[in-house]
């Protein structure tokens, strides 16, 4: 009976009755043994009584075996082989008894049924033994006595196995299996001697057989130093194992240490991943290999860039694309190791996914090792539940959760099943195991005052790699490393100074050394169009020259679809090669927007002169550096906006007032000392405010562009044109003679007419110029615009009074209205956004010929709120200007009731929008 059952109190019914009951057949069999007592030869039995008393306290420990096996079963199939019924029996329960007692001293209940249980598989071993039905049946002496010694191993270990069962509720089989069926095939082998032993009792006499005895000594004392032998070499073993297991968590602490991971992410991964891989039935050699796994999983991050690991928030495509590769590298480290037991396949499929979707080669299934399926899971339930550079750690039931979903998916379910049920089990077992050994993380940020330089130097130079360089994932580690160095040097260098132009020459200097290239190109968004800012390298007078359109070309897609271009053809780019007889040896392109705040601002483009030149790495490192490169360069030219919009009018890109005087006082000065003359002309639109109130002030916007290009266009290179403010611009014209000046003004008026029409499709516009000439009419600045100004001023008032062509008053609003052309065809919905009595303007994509009649209508609920008119203007791809037709004094009334409508509706909507705003 094992020492580690309950006391007799604490047993459960079941295993009081079957002790009870072995005890009750022991004693039985005792007792029949004591009533009929026999003796073939007394001194016989009280020398192999007394041998088997010496042999119960040899016991041997075998080799992998928890349990031991005592000699004394030998002697006790020799007494069921050549002793009496009596006498066997007691030899059986005596050896039994001193078996017992040594070395530890049982309790009563314990003895009792130990000699009992001996008694009684003796007992039954004898019976079988002496049988005369199957000594029959078999017909041979030593196979009755193997069957002997097979009932005797049966009876004693199902009664002490059963006792186990009973105690700790675990299967009977199982038990047998797990702690007896080892030392069965010893009773066989005892079995065979003991039949030597008889063979020699009944060949000579029973004391030749005494002369095994020294022998079976000899062979136990040899047996005991050779096992001894095995278990100091087993013990080395193992210490060796635990000192290899040290240095791989040791090593594995390091590589976590380069993102700050804990010595307790270690802990938990190795924990959880151990008991679930027991839970699923894992032993030997695959729970060895899973223990270094959990270990050593992401030893291949080594290769991995450091600024990607530790990136604060999701990765791009390209950085993903090199995170990958870690699984791969890090098989191919632990290669190099040669484990014994299979590390490697459970590190290389390590993300691999239930349904095929992981990396790195889409195993699926029962395809992926049960390590890794393992180590999948644990992993991903410890990264939801640790925190990380981007997020703060979840609630462990939150993570179970999610984990869940993501069974027969991305994990097998069997794992997620053991991970439900035993999660907070493993937690625990994870937080105790952690405050027992205690928390370390390796110390990266002090400082070592001494050793001021190395003994070769320091670096003056870029050093390359190595070439014929064998290992690949070494390679990798270097060129992470390498690639972190430029680019910390790259982002250092950027914004360190706030002109453009050495900002981006900068920047090119450095990109070569990491991301070589033949041409570069950096182009900035002016309008629709990539205008070269910053070029360098082959062909570059051909590259300066470009003007791409947003859309076009190779550069020109990429600013419009936000999307890179990896080794992209060079000469798709607009202008690159019109001419025939140009060549160019440039084959490949990298080209990637780049992105501000307020969108695209340009693009950087690499060309190459090998086909195909460019790799995923390339462009990579191009995104890492590109965000804090666009931030650069949007800051230059918001300082050089900055300084051209102290001297530059914003709207027309003319001189503002302030550069109008300093020039004027320059070309004075100048005029003076070369005793020549200065025109200055005044120009002052007149209607201007008409465009403004009826067509909006971006059309004012727009008419004031065009005129302001027209008449800067109409000027010699050297005239001076500016804005002087509102919708007056002055000519600064040196040298040119009065009759010259009288046909230039003459060229500048139609040029305001011409604007203004082209904006609103009317003549519209005039233009009033007033002239003063140096030093006819002053000699300073402040003489000639005062007497300029002041002609033009008479000029406007010699001007015919027209009649105001506003004729009614416009509201501005916004409705969206049904029109029904008279042509036929269904309705068009338009947005109506501004309306008078006369008629409106209604934003619509639809083409309406001007002059075709039209219905409105302004409220669905309402039919009666309609009007008609004609299509005045049209704006194609904008809106249509409607006028309504002549109206009576119901009509007119009607339309009052529209006008009601529509401010009542446009009050409505603004309030709703405004509340909306309020709440955000």
């Amino acid at each position: 009976m094992s020492t580690s059952t309950q006391s007799w109190r604490g047993l459960p019914i079941g295993a009081k009755a079957f002790i009870g009951l072995v005890i009750a057949a022991g004693m039985a069999s005792l007792l029949q043994a004591a009533i009929h007592q026999s003796s073939k030869n007394i001194a016989e039995f009280i020398c192999y009584l007394g041998i088997a008393i010496l042999a119960s306290r040899l016991r041997v420990t075998l080799p992998g075996i928890t349990g031991t096996l005592s000699v004394n079963f030998l002697f006790i199939l020799v007494a069921v082989a050549e002793l009496s019924y009596s006498e066997a029996l007691t030899l059986g329960a005596v050896s039994m008894l001193a078996q017992s007692i040594h070395p530890n001293r049982p309790s009563s209940i314990q003895l009792t049924f130990n000699v009992c249980a001996g008694a009684l598989s003796t007992a039954l071993a004898f019976v079988v033994y002496h049988n005369s039905l199957a000594n029959e049946l078999i017909g041979s002496r030593p196979l009755v006595l193997c069957l002997a010694a097979s009932t005797y191993f049966i009876v004693n270990a199902g009664c002490i196995a059963a006792v186990i069962s009973f105690t700790e509720g675990k299967p009977l089989q199982q038990i047998l299996v797990d702690c007896y069926f080892w030392s069965f095939p010893y009773y066989l082998v005892g079995a065979g001697i003991a039949g030597v032993i008889g063979w020699f009792n009944r060949a000579f006499n029973w004391e030749t057989s005494l002369l095994f005895v020294p022998a079976i000594y000899l062979i136990y004392r040899s047996y005991r130093l050779y096992l001894g032998k095995l278990e100091d070499e087993k013990r080395h073993v193992e210490e060796i194992a635990n000192l290899h297991l040290r240095t791989i968590e040791a090593l594995a602490l390091a590589i976590e240490a380069k993102d700050q991971t804990t010595h307790d992410h270690l802990q938990r991964v190795r924990i959880y991943a151990i008991e679930v891989a027991k839970e699923l039935g894992m032993n030997g050699t695959e729970l060895e290999a899973l223990h270094a796994a959990a270990l050593l999983h992401d030893i291949g991050k080594l290769a991995v860039p450091e600024h990607i690991i530790s990136k604060p928030g999701r990765l791009t495509p390209e950085e993903f694309e090199k995170m990958k590769i870690h699984t791969v590298v890090g098989a191919e480290i632990l290669e190099r190791v040669r484990f014994p037991y299979p590390v490697v396949p459970i590190v290389r499929a390590h993300h691999e996914k239930w349904d095929g979707s992981g990396y790195p080669y889409g195993l699926k299934g029962a395809e992926i090792p049960i390590g890794a399926r393992i180590l999948s899971a644990v992993d991903y339930l410890d990264a939801l539940a640790s925190d990380r550079q981007y997020r703060r750690a979840m609630p462990l039931d939150e993570v179970m959760t999610r984990l869940n979903a993501e069974s027969g998916k991305s994990f097998d379910p069997k794992v997620v099943d053991v991970l439900k049920r035993r999660y907070k089990t493993l937690e625990n077992l994870a937080l105790a195991k952690s405050a027992e050994d205690g928390s370390l993380i390796l110390p990266t940020d002090f400082k070592i005052t001494r050793g001021p330089a190395p003994a070769a130097g320091f670096e003056n130079a870029t050093v390359s790699d190595t070439p014929g360089r064998e290992a690949t994932f070494l390679s990798s580690i270097a060129a992470a490393r390498q690639e972190a160095q430029s680019l910390f040097e790259l982002s250092q260098d950027l914004g360190a100074s706030l002109s453009l132009g050495e900002t981006l020459s900068v920047f090119s200097v450095k990109l070569k050394m990491t991301v070589p290239y033949d041409a570069i190109a950096i182009y900035i968004r002016r309008g629709d169009e990539l205008i070269p800012e910053y070029v360098n390298g082959d062909n570059y007078r051909l590259f300066a020259s470009l003007r791409i359109p947003v859309g076009h070309g190779l550069s020109g897609w990429v600013a419009q679809n936000k999307k890179p271009i990896v080794n992209g053809n060079p000469s798709v780019e607009p202008g690159y090669l019109n001419d025939p007889d140009k060549f160019s040896t440039l084959r490949s392109a990298l080209a990637l927007p780049l992105e501000g705040v307020a969108g695209v601002i340009g693009v950087l483009a690499l060309y190459r002169a090998e086909k195909d030149a460019f790799t995923s790495d390339h462009l990579r490192i191009l995104l890492a550096v590109s965000g804090k490169m666009a931030l650069a360069i949007e800051n230059a030219l918001k300082y050089q906006q900055a300084e051209s919009s102290a001297t530059t009018d914003y709207l027309t890109g003319l001189p503002n007032a302030r550069s109008l005087f300093l020039q004027l006082d320059r070309e004075l000065a100048r005029c003076k000392r070369d005793n020549a003359s200065l025109t200055l002309m005044v120009c002052d639109m007149n209607g201007f405010k008409k465009i403004n109130d009826r067509f909006g002030h971006l059309e004012g916007n727009r008419v004031l562009r065009l005129f302001a290009q027209a008449l800067k266009d109409t000027c010699r290179e050297y005239d001076y044109v500016a804005r002087m403010g509102g919708d007056e611009f002055v000519v600064i014209a040196p040298g040119l003679p009065a009759d010259a000046a009288a046909k230039k003004v003459e060229q500048i008026r139609p040029l305001a007419r011409q604007a203004g029409f082209d904006v609103c499709g009317e003549e519209i516009l005039s233009l009033s110029v007033g002239m003063a000439v140096s030093p006819d009419d002053g000699n300073d600045a402040e003489q000639l615009l005062t007497q300029a100004d002041r002609r033009m001023y008479l000029e406007k008032q010699k001007l015919p009074t027209q009649k105001d062509q506003r004729l009614h008053t416009r509201m501005k609003c916004r409705l969206t209205i049904e029109l029904h052309p008279q042509s036929g065809g269904g309705p068009i919905f338009g947005n109506m956004i501004d309306l008078s009595l006369g008629g409106c303007y209604v934003e619509t994509s639809a083409i309406l010929p001007p002059g075709s009649n039209v219905k409105l209508v302004f409220s669905i609920d309402d039919g009666t709120l309609s009007s008609e008119g004609s299509v005045a203007r049209i704006h194609p791809g904008s809106g249509v200007a409607i006028q309504f037709k002549e109206m009576s004094r119901e009509s007119r009334e009607k339309m009052y009731r529209i006008l009601e409508f529509v401010q009542n509706s446009t009050t409505v909507y603004n309030d709703r929008y405004l509340q909306n705003l309020f709440k955000r």
